[in-house]
């Protein structure tokens, strides 16, 4: 078969010339220049008429903001003595997303080992991260020691980091723990006077804003505002004072089995509160004992009937109202006075008394026969004007006021127990409070927390030299024959009473104590007002005398020795209240 000449037939292929389309240039030519159009409008739109939402995305992948955290002000007793401090400490972060990237969990035994150092089960660390592979940044654990961070750095984990943060430190512990109070995780004040002041102790943090390029490093810095640190605050405690307070309440509660005790502690001179304790208390160092019935701090959140305690503010009141004298001659009979269908009883017979036996022998029959004898709201007046009405002012969350009655009727019987600290309740404060300003010849002085310089000006609420006769009266207490005996101070003149009430319960009163002891020394010059109660104590003994005075008098000793006190016994006893 012959092959066809392909030289031939090449030869004769000749390709076409292009043909040019005018339309179809026209359309490409008119989409480019379309498109460009587009994009220069974009640009332009972007770039001039709206540029923030672009510099806003730029700014979100560059800008970084560091914050600079303040330390938080140092709380410290009126001697400079530091009751909380902030400590440098660190939180563990992790990287979800870098952990991954680079290897994620395969060295699972240096995982669990930092699962083992935080304290965490090494199942629920490894679940936390796994449930978080998209996130940037997560807690592991805040407030870790020094050596549990430098533990961590040794395991050079990828995608683990630590950030300086600060922990709050209380060196006192459990004695001043329900003053201070305590902070949260985020250093905030949660209880005491470090929520009260959290504002003033705080501070506010530096913020330093900087420009990172993709590999975290800093090629801008932008802006840096300085950290401002917590100012500091003085307080009125006296952490000695605070120390044996603590200590003698602390084995009464337990040696009486009782549910809880209360000292505090006032300068009459200043209005300052140099102690305030309860047992039981708490470490706030350990986060374990945070508990609402440890934490409670009971001197200004419980409320107590005061008993006894009030009479001679019913004294006081029949002095000021001129419906008794220091001459009046009160008949007790045979210590048993019925008042309608109800009794009032003595626990001792005392016949025909005077103010200062009636006092002394702390007759129910007595108080109840002046204030029957003067009017309701000159009682009540006299109460509320030392303090027993009104809040403390000191500024402390959680204070309670207790229940000050205020009704229209009253039978004979209601008025009789309202003398003899029945029908009311105040708190452990309030209760200092009024002693305090009976101590001060009846100059009402707000109360503080904080430490003031000086002498504090008062209002004068009841009559001067009346004042001065009841601390007279009350001086006989704690002399053989009182009932607050054990609230003496060798060498020292003390103004004391107790009472000893029934706890109250619906449909009446149970079984229950609260014992109660509260006065001031030196007579002779008062510098301080203290009050000791001790809740339900078990046993045979329940008498505030015996349970609640002993506390007073160690504690009162001690305080008038720190504070060099002078002895006062040998001076004159006696003080002329018509001059």
């Amino acid at each position: 078969m012959k092959l066809p000449n392909r030289k031939k037939n090449n030869k004769r292929i000749t390709k076409a010339p292009p043909t040019f389309i005018q339309w179809r240039f026209g359309v490409i030519v008119f989409f480019v220049f379309l498109a460009l159009a587009i994009l220069i409008a974009r640009a332009a739109y972007i770039q001039v008429i709206e540029p923030d939402n672009l510099v806003k995305q730029g700014d979100m992948r560059s800008i970084r903001v560091k914050s600079l955290p303040s330390a938080r002000g140092i709380i410290s007793d009126r001697n400079d003595e530091q009751l909380a401090v902030s400590v440098p400490v660190d939180a563990v972060w992790a990287d979800p997303v870098t952990i991954y990237k680079e290897g994620g969990l395969a060295e699972i035994e240096r995982w669990y080992a930092l699962a083992d150092v935080l304290g965490l089960k090494r199942k629920e660390l490894i679940s936390k991260i796994e449930k978080n592979k998209k996130r940037r940044f997560i807690y592991l654990q805040r407030q870790i020691s020094p050596a549990v961070a430098a533990y961590i750095k040794k395991l050079k984990l990828a995608g683990i980091g630590l950030k300086a943060e600060s922990r709050r430190y209380y060196p006192t512990g459990e004695i001043s723990a329900h003053v201070i109070g305590v902070t949260g995780i985020d250093s905030h004040g949660l209880e005491g006077v470090e929520r009260s002041y959290d504002g003033w102790l705080t501070g506010e943090p530096g913020r330093r804003t900087v420009r990172k390029d993709r590999y975290g490093r800093v090629v801008e810095n932008i802006s840096l505002k300085e950290k401002q640190e917590g100012k500091p605050l003085t307080l009125s405690i006296d952490q000695r004072l605070q120390a044996i307070a603590y200590r003698a309440i602390k084995q009464a509660v337990s040696d009486f089995r009782a549910m809880s005790g209360s000292v505090v502690m006032i300068d009459i001179k200043t209005g300052e509160v140099l102690a305030m304790v309860n047992a039981p208390s708490y470490n706030p160092n350990n986060r374990e004992q945070l508990q609402s019935f440890r934490m409670r701090n009971r001197v200004i959140t419980d409320t107590l009937e005061p008993g006894s305690t009030v009479k001679p503010f019913v004294v006081l009141a029949a002095l000021d109202g001129g419906t008794a004298n220091l001459d009046t001659i009160i008949d007790t009979g045979n210590g048993i006075m019925r008042i309608g269908g109800s009794r009032v009883r003595d626990s001792s017979k005392v016949g025909k008394a005077d103010l200062t036996t009636i006092l002394k022998k702390s007759s129910n029959i007595g108080v109840a026969h002046l204030a029957l004898g003067m009017p309701l709201q000159e009682l009540l007046a006299e109460y509320a004007a030392v303090g027993l009405a009104d809040p403390s002012g000191l500024n402390l969350i959680g204070e309670a006021t207790g229940i000050f009655p205020d009704r229209r009727r009253w039978s004979d019987f209601e008025i009789a127990t309202l003398a003899f600290g029945y029908g009311l309740s105040v708190t452990p404060i309030q209760l200092a409070h009024a002693y305090a300003t009976l101590g001060a010849y009846g100059e009402y002085r707000p109360l503080s927390i904080l430490k003031t310089t000086g002498p504090t000006p008062g209002k004068q609420v009841v009559n001067r030299q009346h004042a001065k006769a009841v601390l007279e009266m009350m001086e006989t207490v704690t002399q053989p024959g009182g009932t607050a005996t054990r609230a003496a101070v060798p060498g020292y003149r003390v103004a004391a009473k107790t009472g000893t009430s029934r706890k109250a319960v619906r449909g009446g009163y149970s079984d229950e104590y609260m014992t109660v002891t509260a006065g001031v020394a030196p007579v002779s010059n008062p510098r301080i007002a203290l009050v000791t109660i001790v809740n339900q104590p078990q046993g045979d003994e329940y008498y505030a005398g015996q349970v609640a005075a002993p506390i007073f008098g160690q504690v009162m000793k001690d305080a008038l020795q720190i504070l060099n006190v002078a002895p006062d016994e040998s001076t004159v006893k006696h003080i002329d209240v018509l001059n």
